[in-house]
């Protein structure tokens, strides 16, 4: 029985979302008997992949699909997990992934389980669990058709090595003008940045931050932890920061696996978009802000007094520790 999992890439290299759902794909490979086939589109080295459990590649290289087109690339894992007679396919969370699924979804005729967060039960039906309510609870669903779509929710498998033996193909599905009926007229800037959606950890900031030519400690302390910056919905609604970094139910989702909030009263949109992050720090003077209830860990105080005491403390650790 095959797994085809999906390993998405960026400007040429593997995401690190990409390593997690092989992970993942051969964890489920193994729980069900087979193997496991990546399909990746326009990746320059997929050779990484035999280390998370990869036993052959699919490699499409093709000039017409250098940006993302949600139907075309449907088409491509279609024929792909065809080839293959794949039973299960994985997924990430990422947006894309998401416009993926109800595609995938109606061409294979299969049923889709997102924000899924373990492998499947396979005693006497096919059963994953799933976040609920925005990471606040949990759910077994069974899923019965002949092919299963799963949704692996991000960090939530985490990269898991298991190295095997790896063959290569190329792959060409056939697309035909209809695929393309949707064009891309914008796509985000490249920057030489984390992206908040693979990073471990994120540094936030929001309007307690007061203006924008304040927003220079965010970036020495995500500099300091190797971390993306992000902010809250406001921040961006202002211009201080490009909407790229809006982090929300109506921005972009985290899973990281520390988020620090400075500056952000933690309104429940916020809240929702980063229910999934692992390790939760909020820094604000105000003792009554919501984030304080969802938080791990809290420090009441001036961020213009903690986080320059924190980028220097640490600092220090990492030169005494190199």
């Amino acid at each position: 029985m095959s797994v085809l999992v999906y390993t998405e890439s960026e400007n040429g290299k593997l995401k690190k979302a990409a390593l997690e759902v092989a992970s993942y794909a051969k964890a489920v490979a193994d729980a069900i008997g087979g193997n496991v086939t990546a399909v990746s589109i326009n990746s320059d080295n997929n050779d990484d992949l035999a280390n998370y459990g990869v036993h052959k590649s699919l490699e499409v290289s093709d000039e017409k699909l250098q940006k993302f087109n949600a139907d075309a690339y449907a088409e491509v894992i279609t024929q792909a997990a065809k080839k293959v007679d794949a039973k299960v396919v994985v997924i990430s969370q990422s947006a894309n992934a998401k416009y993926l699924a109800p595609l995938l979804s109606v061409n294979l005729s299969a049923a889709y389980a997102s924000n899924v967060v373990d492998v499947p039960k396979t005693d006497n039906e096919f059963t994953v669990e799933r976040t609920a309510f925005t990471n606040k609870a949990f759910n077994h669903t069974s899923l019965s058709t002949d092919i299963k779509i799963l949704g692996l929710s991000n960090n939530a498998f985490g990269l898991k090595e298991n190295k095997v033996e790896m063959s290569k193909e190329d792959f060409s599905a056939e697309l035909n003008d209809d695929h393309f009926k949707i064009n891309v007229e914008s796509v985000d800037k490249n920057t030489d940045k984390v992206s908040i959606a693979d990073a471990e950890v994120v540094v936030s900031g929001g309007r307690g931050l007061k203006d924008p030519k304040n927003w220079g400690m965010i970036e020495d302390l995500a500099d300091v932890l190797g971390a993306a910056t992000a902010c809250s919905k406001p921040v961006s609604d202002m211009g201080w920061r490009p909407h790229s970094e809006h982090v929300g139910q109506t921005g972009k989702p985290v899973a990281s696996n520390l988020y620090i909030a400075i500056g952000i009263s933690g309104a429940i949109q916020h809240l929702a978009g980063i229910s999934a992050s692992k390790t939760k720090v909020v820094i604000n003077t105000d003792d009554e802000a919501p984030f304080f209830k969802a938080a791990d860990y809290g420090i009441v105080g001036d961020a213009f007094e903690v986080v320059p005491k924190l980028i220097e403390k640490l600092k220090d650790f990492k030169a005494n520790n190199a």
